[in-house]
């Protein structure tokens, strides 16, 4: 029960246990629109393109790429709450708008590409003050656990949102699912209100907006696992996350399934996320080690999944996949906010979120090509394949730079340990 009680200590606080049911929701809401947003691209409006759906998950994360040091600059600078009240109703509308033109019969692939691109202008702004908001939620002691408790209800509406997406579309349509969506944000909306917390920002401190933004930057640049972190999420964010894409493709050109298949995939993803995410929560710190070994893991089993023969047996190594994922994303998430001075958190995590989401404009469309040309599980196979390069490229390096100690001890359990420690002529790092 001790460990129970610790994996959700951050829950014993009124404002984040507020602010995590309304994550829930929101997250659920989400889910399901980006389910039916592939699938009225894929099936509904285009003639089974891939390409298409790329664009799209493209377009909607390209604003990431650009807006992302603005978007820090304001995470730091102003009350995050009010930033997350204005981001979270701009959402919902967004959503309203696409599901009115779906249930008109109006919407068009350019109305879909034009909704997702301003849908990804919004995110670039909510995400740096979402990720961060926490922070004022919790003591300190606790914001590792609140970190990972984070990352799981984003994979319990990812749990959620496609399969109830999926059996909704195959009984309305695409439209509803939509609408749903704009009433989650509304609901998020509602709790900030009710939060006590009100973040406040940190002020200029005299400095313009690029001497700020140039701070963040060269302190990055003085922190080599930081940039280590940046460079194996943009490879695997890039090529490899890309499951709004490969599954649907998967789904609909591979195995020749409906919407409710589609869903389902997405919910056997989001049964491995939602293990990684409470098992994050329960570790007191994520170490370098664990995001390296995190990427290989991804790496080795999204090639696995991309041989699965059928529908069953893909679906099944899904949950590997999530699992890898999610401790991917918590562990790297955790290792550059928690060793970040609070002065500095937004802007490092709106870089961080640029390279780790930014990426997928660049990639998606990519990826899209791929499935087209080659066949729809080298949308997956490219993703392993690119993440278990970059993860051994990463293992050399750090091995280079640490001192490996392997310790053997009858009175303490585990009774053997690895022990990595910084070389003492390698850059700073967190080994």
């Amino acid at each position: 029960m001790t460990g129970l009680r610790g994996t959700f200590r951050s829950l014993a606080h009124r404002d984040y246990r507020l602010w995590a049911g309304a994550a829930v929701v929101s997250n659920t809401g989400t889910w399901m629109q980006r389910v039916a947003q592939d699938w009225l691209v894929l099936v509904d409006l285009t003639a089974d393109s891939a390409l298409a759906v790329g664009v799209v998950t493209g377009l909607q994360f390209l604003p990431m790429l650009v807006l992302a040091p603005w978007a820090g600059l304001i995470a730091d600078r102003y009350e995050k709450r009010r930033i997350l009240q204005i981001s979270q109703t701009l959402q919902g509308l967004l959503a309203a708008g696409l599901g009115a033109l779906v249930l008109a019969g109006a919407a068009q692939v350019w109305h879909v590409y034009v909704f997702a691109l301003a849908l990804g202008v919004v995110t670039a702004f909510d995400a740096p003050a979402r990720q961060t908001y926490v922070t004022s939620l919790v003591p300190p002691e606790d914001l590792p656990n609140a970190i990972g408790l984070n990352a799981a209800t984003f994979h319990l509406g990812r749990l959620l949102g496609p399969a109830t997406a999926g059996l909704l579309i195959a009984w309305a349509g695409t439209g509803p699912v939509f609408v749903v969506n704009a009433v989650s944000f509304a609901f998020t909306v509602e709790v900030l209100a009710m939060t006590r917390s009100r973040s406040p920002g940190q002020g200029t401190g005299g400095l313009s907006g690029l001497e700020r933004m140039r701070q963040a930057a060269v302190y990055v640049r003085t922190r080599g696992d930081i940039v280590l972190v940046l460079c194996l999420v943009f490879v695997v964010g890039t090529f490899g996350l890309n499951f709004q894409l490969t599954t649907a493709v998967m789904a609909r050109l591979e195995f020749d399934r409906g919407p409710e298949s589609y869903g389902l995939l997405g919910t056997f993803l989001a049964v491995g996320s939602l293990t990684g995410a409470l098992l994050a929560a329960s570790r007191e710190r994520a170490r370098m080690r664990l995001v390296v070994g995190a990427v290989l893991a991804f790496g080795v089993t999204s090639s696995i999944a991309a041989l699965m023969p059928t529908y069953w047996t893909f679906a099944a190594s899904l949950v590997l996949v999530g699992l890898s994922a999610l401790t991917l994303m918590t562990a790297a998430n955790s290792t550059v906010q928690l060793s970040t001075p609070p002065e500095l958190r937004g802007r490092v995590m709106a870089l961080y979120f640029a390279v780790f989401i930014g990426g997928t404009p660049l990639g998606a469309p990519v990826v899209g090509w791929v499935g087209e040309t080659f066949g729809a599980r080298w949308t997956i196979a490219v993703g392993g394949v690119t993440a278990l390069a970059a993860g051994l490229v990463a293992l050399a390096w750090l091995a280079r730079r640490s001192v490996v100690d392997l310790h053997y001890d009858t009175h303490a359990r585990p009774r053997l340990r690895l022990e990595t420690s910084p070389r003492p002529d390698a850059d700073r790092q967190a080994a």
